[in-house]
């Protein structure tokens, strides 16, 4: 498995950025983030312990289904549900289909790495 970098930039940092690479006036590296979050605190919330915890445990016992997994953490299923849809949309799970419409999570990241600027400048072209 593999690290996935995410990083931190405010909303308008972030369209910035994109409007610079659109504008060709900015090359994204193969190193740069793949998931950005706007703040912090955002970061915090979706990675927080029990957030970890449950990756961990998708990690580890490679559930088949969302019932099996909330059997297993001890969480509703409308409370997973709506967990795994967050943590998809930053990409540290992958909901897949599986047997008669289940919904099977998988982990494909062992970790993350966080970059995170403390200027609002966008960076200058290397």
């Amino acid at each position: 498995m593999k690290t996935l970098k995410v990083g931190i930039a405010s909303y308008e940092d972030m369209k910035a950025r994109s409007l610079a690479i659109a504008r060709g006036e900015l090359q994204p590296k193969a190193s740069d983030p793949k998931v950005w979050f706007t703040s912090p605190e955002s970061f915090a919330k979706v990675l927080s312990n029990r957030n970890r915890s449950l990756l961990a445990v998708i990690a580890q016992t490679h559930p088949e289904t969302l019932a099996e997994l909330a059997t297993r953490t001890g969480r509703t299923p409308g409370n997973l549900s709506r967990t795994l849809r967050t943590m998809e949309r930053f990409g540290l799970v992958r909901l897949t289909k599986g047997a008669r419409g289940s919904i099977r999570p998988e982990v494909p990241y062992h970790g993350v790495q966080l970059e995170m600027t403390l200027s609002t400048e966008v960076p200058a072209v290397s």
